[in-house]
């Protein structure tokens, strides 16, 4: 998963209601033109994305608190967070189609830009899955299902009429699942260096790196086999969603804590 975070595009915290689960997630797209120009350059994804919260906020109309979405994905595969994990979405209609689903849009349009790649599909797909970690039901739906419109489009629309498959997927023979030791990852945690280049302590760190991806706590870029800054600062967040606080949220593993990140990612741990 490449995850866009609220912290990487400036944003503060989602001042949108907390809500801890739903149906399932509904998926948009934007109902007027969108660019193709976004396919040749990921930084216009990143202003588009920003300028539809900027939209969002100065409708009075809808008085949105923020985005409307939870997440968006654009044509190079990228996750953009919007409201985020436990938050309620504006997007759907009104207050019970909102309470009943979370939302993730698609940067497609009406028109210019309107097939989705197979790369957005891909990146759609991971925001329902890390949704479904963290609240949502099984639904997969279009905003049409629901509300006279015809977000998302015949083209995502057809996708998710399909079941919203996980483009060219194949599933993987289920191999030897890693064995993590709580204390080797704990002294990488205490003592790697964070600086890039220098030699990896644990390799470990890579397999509970990308659990953190996976959870959307973790930038993939940041994902590098050191357990420096970034890395421990995740990992507190993941504390945090475990039921930790203080001291016990200090980004160093535990293993109660690292026992139910590798259940819900396929890794053991070991004392």
């Amino acid at each position: 998963m490449k995850l866009v975070t609220r912290a990487q595009l400036g944003w503060p915290t989602s001042a949108a209601p907390t809500q801890t689960s739903t149906k399932g997630v509904k998926v948009h797209y934007e109902g007027a033109p969108v660019s193709v120009r976004l396919l040749d350059d990921h930084d216009l994804c990143i202003a588009k994305w920003k300028k539809i919260r900027v939209d969002h906020l100065a409708n009075k109309k809808e008085n949105y608190s923020d985005i409307a979405y939870n997440y968006g994905a654009c044509p190079h595969g990228f996750l953009l967070e919007g409201r985020g994990l436990g938050r309620r979405t504006g997007a759907n209609g009104d207050q019970d189609l909102n309470r009943g689903h979370y939302a993730i849009m698609g940067l497609v349009g009406s028109e210019g830009l309107t097939e989705p790649t197979d790369a957005m599909l891909g990146a759609i797909r991971d925001g329902i899955e890390l949704l479904r970690r963290h609240g949502a039901g099984n639904e997969i739906k279009g905003h049409r299902d629901g509300l006279a419109t015809e977000c998302p489009g015949k083209h995502l629309y057809a996708w998710v009429k399909k079941g919203a498959p996980r483009p060219g997927g194949t599933t993987p023979e289920p191999g030897p699942r890693p064995l993590i030791d709580v204390s080797k990852v704990v002294a990488a945690a205490l003592h790697d260096p964070a600086e890039a280049g220098t030699p990896v302590s644990y390799p470990g760190v890579r397999t509970v790196e990308k659990a953190l991806v996976a959870e959307g706590l973790l930038a993939a870029h940041l994902a590098d086999g050191h357990f420096g800054t970034a890395t421990v600062e995740a990992y507190a967040d993941w504390q945090r969603r475990c039921g930790f606080t203080g001291d016990d949220a200090n980004g160093i593993p535990g293993f109660t804590s690292l026992e139910k990140l590798g259940q819900e990612h396929g890794f053991d741990v070991k004392a």
